[in-house]
This record gives structure tokens, C-alpha cells and sequence, in this order.
């Protein structure tokens, strides 16, 4: 015979000593064999016993260890709990049948599958059906999102999902004047959001809350989740040990609906880390140099893994910057393994009984021994010297003892006109407080920042923060101007007004996209990425040729002075502030919410289905544009200006690829109209072949559609009449986008055939009746001498995909469902 009290202090050893058991409700359990089975025998049994608080009063006793609680999500999920057990379960069953090591990301990813007894996974190959923990929205994706929701009929979403207000705020003036600017310019599409989730279950945080990944990472993420987000940087939260993916807004209506999310099984690509950092070099640098191996591209269908023996030196906060600019290299997410330095933050951010759990449960969290990677990279952070990556892309690499010499080799403006730091990739308390340590040198010596400066928080919580503990007074005093909670210039919501379109400057920040045109819509504005601290040491020089490493300031006294390596807290000692509230929860009952969409509005349009397939082949339909070089999201449908218009898929498709070059005469928004013979813009001619019911294609080159995960990239074309897009090869959001809206993406087979398209040509895609996965599409190429080419292209879509095709898009393919059931 045992007493609970007994088996609790025998069986757990975390088991808290100094608590003295005043009375037991169930006072013996009487068990014949005293081992193991003890905690099978009493897994389930509620002990509730008093005990005499430091207060005085009474209070549930619980186990420290919190092994077999209920532990929310996060204390806005109070009935959704961390399901580890079923985690644990489906992972044991796909082991055994894969008969191998997993990786962390297989564990997550396996973890998370619809049926794990009957899924294909064969890497590269399957698509998995898979169960996401949650769905998170930023407000310019949300809109499109809640849109297809509305259209879906149902009540309620069916996972924790949230929408964050960050996209629409403006830079302009400072924190609190583009703030409210924001809310009065964009009340309409605030009000739409707020009811649309008041009415539909959905979490909302208002304007000034922060980026969505800061948000999500200070409240949401946890060790083993898989979440999916309408932004290409949700796998920021990979910095805690989760598969968090950035996606279109039809899929997060897929899961929101309550349908399993469909993913082609991602390659997985190992990063080992040796060393650890040290002087200027910061976690930032790691990402840049993984983008100066692998490219823009070199990630695209895969994970990228993070292990080794330098992971621990890394803050989570660190690890969150690394995996959320994993985005600049394609890859479909980034994660690391469960540590300490994660148990810390989680603490910190008020979730220690989730910190607990995991680390009951860390086998789960960490990659098997043995487990087997598709490439393998290698990083030994002792020999990394700080990056500096541009101009116009992301990938290219330059080492700060380089950056001077390759500038003027280059001929890139030498002169730094802005630096920029924050942002969702860096602005965390240890960011902020590196960056603030730099500024109190300059301070020290008597000068401030030669370039214009400016510092976005992350968070609300981060800004209170910082300002509770001082830290934007050194970075204000050197000439920073504190922005609003939000993207701001990182995504060009940015009204810059110290130069003009087409005047040649250099700008830095550390930021994690430095695309022609993206931060202020200037074609010559040369961008470059770095650590927020090598930004603002390079911001106090002015002049790209500085090298804080080894190159001299000269203080207010003429005096020569050189900084010292930068320092910070990992975590605020006093804990975080959360400042304001900003969050909506949804209310219990919401039937006699109101979700008004003006029919005159600019803003928000409600959406028509878009028309089935005919059933016949596409003949001779005219190439609205063969693309030349790089093309992206921000190429395709531009953010800015536009991003008013998210709401409104007739409106936002007046940019469709205005900045893309056109192959024909490599000029921007001026394509050939193949039945007039005018030139005009590209969404002009669009619509003018959708005018006469003439169907038409894009061609395109390699990674086609990196960048953003917006779907209006597809949206759009899709609106003005494009039936395909033909490239050499694609991004893999902007792919699967295309699909859910029912277009086809097709590939050449040879690559080499994108220079027999010719812009003049008529392009026929033959056998879309015997369209089926894995089989090749006959395309003909009618050139304007009447003399024809025929080619083959390749797809990727399975049997499902091809019926979204068929249905007109995927969401129409769900209405059919629907209907059927």
C-alpha cells in the first residue's frame, strides 16, 4: 500500500519537497506490485489536496514537472492543448515503417500526418496530407484569406488561427503619427478584418501589436508544432523547434476549413554548426553566408536543419532571424533542435509549463542519431566574419573586409544615405540591445549617425521594453527615429522622402530582402542586408568602405577612436513589458456579427468563382509576356502603393508584372498587344484579351515567383484571363499558388527551349484531356512566319491538383465537395 504523496516523491523526483500535504482527498491507492505500472495506475487520477500558500490561502498542488497536465497552447488556447502523446505516436509508427533515423523536421512534418499507416513519403516525390497545429494571417494576405473563407459557408475555423495587423502601416513620420495615420486611412479594411474574425472564431490583433512572426514567436510557437502562415517568413518560429511554413491564402483556408494541408514531402538539408560566435559576427551572418552557398534557389522543396555542436551558443531569438530569412533561399522552412536557450525564452515569455513539457518529451524535439540529410552544409562560426549581402539580391555575399573594395569595383554608391534596423527578421531584445550598445560608444565620443537612421520594433512587447529599460534612448540620441510596431520599409510601406525615383543611392538595414524596388519602389536604390549591429556602426561612418573591425571614428574632439565589439542581453533581466493590449479575442457567440463588404468600395471586393475548364485544349493563345531574368513576387504583383488594394483582386491586378522585363524589348510595362500591334501595359493588354474571351500564357525564367508567399501573384493573372505559366522553373509558394487558383504551372522539359518562345508567338497545349501526374504536355509554338515548333513541358501536379484545374480552382473544387456530400 502507497500513499499519493509517496508515489508522487518516488515516481517524479521533480516532485516539489517543501510542500506540506494538508489533506488528501484520495488518501491510498492500493497496488499489489509497487513499480512502473504505478504511473499507468494513476495517470488519470485529479489529485486535489490544500496547502498553505505563502499568502495564507489554499491553492491546487501540483507537479512542477507538468508531465502529464493539459498544457494550452497559449494562454489565448485554453482549451488546445500540446499534444506530444499523439506526436509521439505517429512518429513511432512511421519509423517503423521507414525502418530509419528521422530528422528533427521528419518528426514534426510525420508527427503532423493525416493517416502515418497509409501516407507515401518518399522525399522530393510524396505529397504529405498533414494536420497544422494553427493558421496565422498578416493583415494584406488576411483579407484575400477571409474572402475565400467567407465563400466557403462555413461558421467557424477549425484550428486556432489569427490575423495581425502589420503590413498596412505606413513609414513616414514616426511610431505615433503613422500609427494613427494608418488606422484612419485603412479603417475600412481594419473593420472588415475585425469583424471577419469576431464572426469566424479568428484571433485578432490590432494595429500596433507587431509582426506577425515576433507576435507568433513571443505567444504561439512551441517546440514540435507545425504551423502555417500567409506570409513567406513564418518560419521565423523555427527558432523553437517548429515546421512553420509560409503559404497562400487558399491553403490557410484548406485548414481553417478543417481539411488536411497537402505538401510535396520536402528534401531535408542539413546545416552543421561548429564554433561559436564571437566580435562583431552574429547570428545574421549565418543566414547571409547559407545564401552566399546555396543561392536564392538552392533551398527551393526543401528544409534546411540546423544541428551540431554550435547550435547552443546561438539565443532562440538568434535561431528565429537565421530560419526566418531561410525564405531568401527558398527553402520551405528552417528549424533547430530543442535546447535550453529555447526553454529560456519560453520561460521568459510566460510559458514555462510548455518548456517543462518539452523537455520531458526532448527526444521528440531533437533529430535521431544517425539520421540522414540530402546535402550537408558546413559552418564553423569561429571563422565567420560579418556579411554584408547586395545590391538587388539576397545571395550575394560580401565579406565587411571586402565591402569597400567591391563597392567601388562595382560602382555602388559608396555614401549610405539610410540605415535601417528591425524588423520581423531582427528586432529582438538582444538585437536592440546590441545595436544600443554600439550607439553608446558613438555617444561616448560626442557624434551621432551620419546616415539617416531609423529603428522599427518588433513587437509591442519589445517596444515597451526597450523603453522601460532605456535602451531606444542611445539609438534615438544618435539620430534614430523609433517606427511604428509594423513591416514598414522592409516590405516598401515606406513614403521616403530624401530622394527621387530614379536618383542612385545606398541604403542598409537588417532586413532579409533586398529585391530591385523593395523597400521604396526605386529601381536604383542599391539594398544591402546586414546584422542590425554592423548597420548601425555602419550608419555612424556613413560610408561603405567602414569596417568596424578594424577602421577608426573620429569623436567630437578630433580624436581617433575605434568601437569595441558589440553586447547585449540575451533576455531582459526585469522580465518583458507587455505595453498595451492590443489583442481581440473572438467572442462565444458570433451569429449576430455583421461582416459588410461595400459593393462601391476600392478596397475590398467580394469574389465571383472563377470559370471551369471547358474541357477542350488551349489553341493559340497569345504570350502576354516572356519574362527576362529574375522575377519575382514583388516583379509580379507589387507590394507598396498596392498593398491598399489586397482586398480588392479587380483593383491589385492593375499591377500585374509591371516591373518585370520584358524579353522583347527589355523595357517594364510595355508589352506588344498581338491583335492590335500597340505597345501598352501589362494588365492593360491582359485585360484587353479577356475582353474578346482570348485566353493567354506567361513565360517566365528560372525560380519564377520567388520572394513573397502572395497569392494575388496568382490571383491576378488568373483574373485577367491567363490560363498558364511556362518557366524554366519556379519558386515552390508561388507554384503551388498557381495551382489553387486553377492555372496551370508548367516547366519546359528542356530548359533550353525558353529562347525558342518567341513574344510574337502563338503558344497550343495539347492532351489537357489526358492531363495526369507525371505525364509530359505537348506544346505547340506557332511563330509569326506561320512555321511551328513543338516542345514538351512538365508539371508537378498530382490527381487532386489536376482537379483544381479542371473545377476552375481549388476553392471551387471544395464547393463541388460540398455540394456532392
Amino acid at each position: 500500500m502507497i500513499t499519493l504523496h509517496s508515489f508522487f516523491t518516488t515516481t517524479y523526483p521533480g516532485w516539489k519537497s517543501g510542500i506540506k500535504v494538508r489533506h488528501l482527498k484520495a488518501c491510498f491507492v492500493t497496488c499489489n506490485h509497487v513499480h512502473s505500472s504505478r504511473r499507468r495506475m494513476l495517470r488519470g487520477v485529479v489529485l486535489k489536496t490544500f496547502s498553505r500558500s505563502t499568502s495564507g490561502g489554499n491553492r491546487w498542488l501540483t507537479h512542477s514537472a507538468a508531465l502529464h497536465q493539459k498544457v494550452p497552447m497559449s494562454k489565448f488556447d485554453k482549451d488546445k492543448y500540446v499534444n506530444y502523446e499523439a506526436l509521439h505516436n505517429n512518429v513511432k509508427i512511421v519509423r517503423e515503417r521507414l525502418g530509419r533515423p528521422l530528422t528533427l523536421s521528419e518528426k514534426v512534418l510525420y508527427g503532423h500526418l493525416d493517416d502515418p499507416k497509409a501516407q507515401d513519403i518518399v522525399r522530393g516525390e510524396s505529397y504529405l496530407l498533414l494536420r497544422p497545429d494553427r493558421v496565422a494571417m498578416q493583415d494584406a494576405t488576411a483579407q484575400m484569406a477571409m474572402l475565400q473563407f467567407i465563400c466557403s459557408g462555413l461558421p467557424k475555423v477549425a484550428v486556432p488561427s489569427t490575423i495581425h495587423c502589420d503590413h498596412l502601416i505606413e513609414a513616414e513620420v514616426g511610431a505615433n503619427e503613422d500609427l494613427k495615420k494608418a488606422k484612419e486611412v485603412n479603417k475600412e479594411v481594419y473593420q472588415f478584418l475585425a469583424t471577419g474574425a469576431a464572426k469566424y472564431g479568428v484571433g485578432f490583433w490590432k494595429p500596433g501589436s507587431g509582426i506577425i512572426h515576433q507576435i507568433v514567436l513571443e505567444n504561439y510557437a512551441f517546440p514540435g508544432m507545425l504551423l502555417i502562415g500567409t506570409d513567406s517568413h513564418t518560419p521565423n518560429a523555427g527558432g523553437l523547434a517548429g515546421v512553420c511554413v509560409g503559404v497562400g491564402g487558399a491553403d490557410a483556408v484548406d485548414v481553417m476549413a478543417g481539411l488536411p494541408w497537402e505538401l510535396k514531402c520536402p528534401k531535408i538539408i542539413g546545416v552543421r554548426l561548429t564554433g561559436s560566435l564571437k566580435g562583431w559576427t552574429a547570428p545574421k551572418d549565418v543566414i547571409l553566408k547559407v545564401a552566399d552557398i546555396l543561392t536564392v534557389a538552392g533551398g527551393t522543396g526543401a528544409i534546411i536543419e540546423y544541428h551540431g555542436p554550435g547550435v547552443d551558443s546561438i539565443s532562440c531569438t538568434g535561431m528565429a532571424t537565421i530560419c526566418n530569412m531561410g525564405a531568401e533561399v527558398g527553402a520551405t522552412t528552417s528549424l533547430f533542435p530543442f535546447n535550453k536557450r529555447m526553454g529560456a525564452y519560453l520561460r521568459a515569455t510566460g510559458r514555462g509549463g510548455i518548456a517543462e513539457l518539452a523537455e520531458k518529451h526532448t527526444e521528440l524535439l531533437v533529430p535521431d542519431k544517425g539520421a540522414n540529410y540530402d546535402q550537408l552544409v558546413e559552418i564553423d562560426m569561429d571563422k565567420l566574419e560579418p556579411l554584408v549581402n547586395g545590391p538587388f539580391t539576397p545571395d550575394r555575399a560580401n565579406p565587411i573586409s571586402q565591402l569597400g573594395k567591391n563597392a567601388k569595383e562595382n560602382g555602388w554608391p559608396l555614401e549610405i544615405k539610410v540605415a535601417l534596423i528591425g524588423s520581423c527578421t531582427n528586432s529582438s531584445y538582444e538585437d536592440m540591445t546590441r545595436s544600443a550598445s554600439v550607439a553608446k560608444q558613438a555617444l561616448n565620443h560626442g557624434i551621432k549617425a551620419k546616415s539617416s537612421f531609423t529603428v522599427t520594433p518588433g513587437s509591442e512587447q519589445i517596444r515597451a521594453t526597450m523603453e522601460r529599460d532605456g535602451i531606444d534612448k542611445p539609438l534615438t540620441e544618435i539620430g534614430g527615429v523609433v517606427l511604428a510596431n509594423a513591416c514598414g520599409p522592409c516590405i516598401g510601406q515606406w513614403n521616403r522622402k530624401d530622394i527621387k525615383k530614379g536618383e542612385k543611392n545606398t541604403i542598409v538595414t537588417s532586413y532579409n530582402r533586398n529585391f530591385t524596388g523593395r523597400n521604396d519602389s526605386n529601381p536604383e536604390t542599391h539594398g544591402f542586408v546586414a546584422s542590425p549591429e554592423i548597420v548601425t556602426a555602419l550608419a555612424l561612418a556613413g560610408d561603405l568602405r567602414f569596417n568596424p573591425e578594424t577602421d577608426y571614428l573620429t569623436g567630437a574632439n578630433g580624436e581617433k577612436f575605434k568601437l569595441e565589439c558589440p553586447h547585449g542581453d540575451e533576455l531582459p533581466a526585469k522580465g518583458f513589458d507587455p505595453g498595451h493590449d492590443t489583442y481581440q479575442s473572438p467572442p462565444e457567440v458570433s451569429l449576430k456579427i455583421d461582416v459588410i463588404v461595400d459593393p462601391n468600395s476600392k478596397r475590398l471586393q467580394l469574389l465571383s468563382p472563377f470559370n471551369k475548364w471547358d474541357g477542350k485544349d488551349i489553341t493559340d493563345a497569345p504570350v502576354l509576356i516572356k519574362v527576362l531574368g529574375k522575377c519575382t513576387t514583388d516583379h509580379i504583383s507589387a507590394a507598396g502603393p498596392w498593398l491598399k488594394y489586397r482586398g480588392h483582386l479587380d483593383n491589385i491586378s492593375n499591377n500585374l508584372l509591371i516591373t518585370a522585363i520584358n524579353a522583347e524589348n527589355k523595357m517594364m510595362n510595355n508589352v506588344k498587344n498581338q491583335l492590335t500591334g500597340q505597345y501598352g501595359p501589362v494588365p492593360d493588354t491582359g485585360r484587353f484579351y479577356k475582353s474578346k474571351n482570348i485566353p493567354w500564357v506567361i513565360v517566365g525564367d528560372v525560380n519564377y515567383g520567388e520572394g513573397s508567399s502572395r497569392e494575388h501573384a496568382a490571383l491576378e493573372p488568373r483574373h485577367l484571363g491567363g490560363v498558364a505559366v511556362i518557366v524554366k522553373s519556379f519558386a515552390r509558394i508561388h507554384e503551388t499558388n498557381l495551382k489553387k487558383q486553377g492555372m496551370l504551372p508548367l516547366t519546359f522539359a528542356n530548359p533550353a527551349d525558353y529562347d525558342k518562345v518567341q513574344p510574337s508567338d502563338r503558344v497550343s497545349l495539347v492532351g489537357l484531356d489526358r492531363l495526369a501526374p507525371g505525364k509530359p504536355l505537348k506544346c505547340i509554338l506557332k511563330h509569326q512566319d506561320g512555321k511551328c515548333e513543338e516542345i514538351l513541358l512538365k508539371h508537378t501536379m498530382n490527381t487532386t491538383q489536376i482537379s483544381w484545374f479542371r473545377a476552375g480552382s481549388a476553392l471551387n473544387r471544395m464547393a463541388e465537395m460540398k455540394t456532392k456530400k
